[in-house]
């Protein structure tokens, strides 16, 4: 068990390298920045690995994500020349911009409702492209006011740790090696074309218990799979994220009901787990941490 004063102290020290959107090309005026980006995904990457069990560790680099400069979404398991050693998760820039501009469509929602439907709408028209378009009007100053984007940060943080804990699940799992036939190796291959969907279940129970135990929870999660169900048809990269067929209303009510699980005690969790709380109060108990303590830890 890591001690928990280090990580944080570990997780405040790491920063943040911004992304740039090109969303001002045209006008020539200066680009926000998206307070998360490639290191904010490899720290959380490295966290979700350090809280897995000993055994799983040592299938896993401990610089676990790879990153790949790639317009295109892309988020896949490696490994290298030998089975079981040296696996890393590939993920491309792309993947990196989808998650934080979907992260800031939901956030906008919440200043005004309909926004993120309506880019949902946007991305699955233009869902042909390598590189899924930019939510709209982003010149817009009310989109990144400070409340705006720390839920925009909140929201990739998220999401970015539940599509980072899914491919790690299909490696310590085994659905790597099971279907390596299929993928070369060192290569990212869409390993959701053929994981069961009894694996697919297996991948997301502990795919969630391991972002909860970074304190990461699945609201984001589900925003990210909402905006893939809310989609007429789905686009290639999708695929990278939740299986075809899967029912995605019952996947989110899952999440949902893992988390109460997890804070609730439920024998569904009943190995000892490494949760991170709140200092205890007056009466001795303890709560989880709240979401802007959580956005702390991963502050750029």
């Amino acid at each position: 068990m890591m001690n928990i004063h280090g990580a944080i102290k570990s997780l405040l020290l790491t920063g943040c390298l911004s992304l740039l959107t090109p969303a001002y090309a045209v006008t020539n005026t200066p680009a926000h920045i998206y307070p998360c980006g490639i290191e904010i995904a490899a720290k959380i990457g490295n966290d979700l690995v350090a809280t897995l069990d000993p055994k799983f560790q040592k299938m896993l680099n401990p610089e676990v994500v790879s990153m790949e400069q790639l317009e295109a979404p892309v988020i896949a398991p490696i490994r290298g020349n030998h089975r079981g050693l040296l696996c890393q998760l590939s993920v491309s820039t792309g993947f990196i911009d989808l998650l934080n501009h979907i992260a800031h469509a939901k956030a906008i929602d919440r200043l005004q409702p309909g926004y993120f439907r309506q880019y949902v709408a946007h991305l699955a028209q233009e869902g042909a492209n390598d590189h899924p378009v930019l939510p709209p009007n982003l010149d817009d100053s009310r989109y990144w006011t400070d409340a705006v984007m720390q839920d925009q940060a909140s929201f990739f943080n998220q999401m970015i740790s539940i599509t980072l804990a899914l491919n790690l699940s299909h490696l310590y799992l085994d659905h790597y090696d099971k279907y390596a036939a299929h993928m070369p190796d060192g290569k990212p291959a869409l390993i959701n074309n053929f994981v069961a969907l009894d694996e697919w279940k297996a991948s997301v129970k502990c795919a969630t218990l391991n972002s909860l135990d970074c304190a990461l929870a699945t609201e984001g999660a589900e925003a990210l799979f909402d905006c893939i169900d809310q989609m007429p048809w789905r686009p290639a990269w999708t695929g990278y994220i939740v299986p075809q067929g899967v029912n995605i209303k019952k996947l989110n009510q899952q999440l949902s009901q893992y988390e109460r699980d997890y804070y609730g005690g439920s024998p569904t969790f009943s190995q000892p787990r490494r949760t991170w709380r709140l200092p205890a109060s007056k009466d001795g108990s303890s709560a989880p941490l709240a979401a802007q303590q959580v956005a702390q830890l991963y502050k750029p």
